[in-house]
């Protein structure tokens, strides 16, 4: 259930919910069954007390099952295979999202383009659309900007950000549009 109800008749995401199914879909790829991905989510559920535990980014997974991240009480962290319900050694899991900026145990921010800092989908920048971390500037209108002017130069220049931004926006909406 989304956290932002139907308008006009669409569905809505939120940040949180872009975050979850973002979860969703690398646990998927990594061969997990969408079955197994559900009894995950219904015992990470349990554990954490929140509908939303997967925007907490405090699993990994090994593409056989999904760990949550614990700490105990003596500090050390711990991790619970969410489907066999026991604790595991971290240093055999240890497989992280490390596209995500974490706040605490919260997602706070995601780097959509193969990881790189220089496009953030941030819930508190532009309304959440992707933008260039440091400008501001939503990647859809640099993307844009190219089309019109011919030249990644002239849009940098323009727009007062590196070139390499611009190429980074240009070929994160072409990945876009080719999925």
């Amino acid at each position: 259930m989304p956290d932002i109800p139907k308008i006009d008749d669409q569905i809505e995401l939120s940040f949180r919910d872009l975050i979850e199914l973002r979860f969703v879909r690398a646990f998927l790829a990594k061969g997990i069954g969408l079955k197994a991905v559900r009894n995950c989510l219904d015992y990470a559920r349990q554990c954490m007390h929140t509908d939303r535990p997967f925007s907490s980014g405090r699993f990994r997974t090994d593409g056989k099952t999904i760990f949550l991240e614990s700490l105990e009480a003596a500090g050390e962290p711990k991790l619970l295979d969410l489907k066999e319900k026991q604790y595991v050694f971290k240093q055999v899991v240890e497989q992280s999202f490390k596209d995500l900026d974490l706040e605490g145990d919260i997602v706070t921010r995601w780097r959509p383009y193969r990881g790189k800092d220089s496009i953030v989908v941030d819930p508190t920048r532009s309304f959440g659309q992707p933008v260039a971390s440091v400008s501001g500037v939503p990647t859809i209108v640099l993307a844009e900007a190219v089309k019109a002017e011919g030249s990644m130069s002239r849009v940098a220049a323009l727009y007062e950000v590196e070139k390499a931004v611009v190429h980074d926006a240009v070929k994160f909406h072409e990945e876009l549009m080719a999925a």
